[in-house]
């Protein structure tokens, strides 16, 4: 059965589940293929008991769901779990007050990682500076759009793994945040001169 491929989610208790570390991290290494609590509990370096505590949080959620069922060792039936979607985008809209720092400061570092893959292949100056106003305002768009993006996925199944399909929508928002006219000047202002040594046709193109 495909998953979805996104989930938007607007419930506050929910996304303090999503909150949690280690259920996000059960989301991440479920996504790439089922897996039991025992296999979770290796991966986790945790206790079977306590990584069943987060399923069951999960589950009741409607984040995971019991994607197959097999007799294993001993004769134990062991119990395969799997995401109910492929990517989860929490609306900032929704985001309870006392995450709303944690959750700005994730896609703080998300714009950091993409504009230093964007200074790698230079495509951006050298001697560019970024207000920290400036980039936290940033952010905030990027969740907006994030969010925008990941609603024309949300009715479609897919069988792609979770990175890709977050490179994927990550870099359409990014792309419609750049177009909007408060960022399209500050883009302008870094990036690398299109004519002269350096420019995007013979730098950021070919790294």
């Amino acid at each position: 059965m495909g998953k979805k491929a996104v989930r938007v989610v607007r419930d506050p208790e929910i996304i303090k589940i999503l909150a949690d570390p280690i259920r996000r991290e059960i989301l991440r290494f479920t996504s790439a293929r089922p897996l039991t609590e025992t296999h979770l509990a290796r991966k986790l370096n945790l206790s079977k008991p306590s990584v069943g505590y987060h399923l069951q949080i999960l589950l009741k959620a409607g984040l995971i769901r019991i994607a197959d069922a097999r007799v294993g060792q001993y004769g134990i039936l062991e119990k395969y779990y799997e995401p109910t979607a492929t990517l989860f985008l929490e609306d900032p809209d929704s985001v309870p007050f006392d995450l709303r720092r944690y959750f700005i400061h994730r896609y703080i570092e998300r714009l950091r990682g993409m504009l230093s893959a964007f200074y790698a292949l230079r495509c951006i100056r050298e001697d560019y500076e970024i207000d920290p106003e400036d980039l936290e305002e940033l952010a905030k768009d990027l969740a907006r759009h994030m969010v925008k993006i990941g609603e024309k996925y949300e009715s479609v199944e897919v069988d792609v793994r979770r990175e890709s399909l977050f490179i994927k929508v990550c870099g359409e928002a990014l792309k419609s945040v750049m177009a909007e006219d408060k960022w399209r000047t500050f883009f302008k202002t870094i990036k690398v001169p299109l004519e002269g040594a350096g420019s995007p046709s013979e730098t950021c193109s070919k790294p």
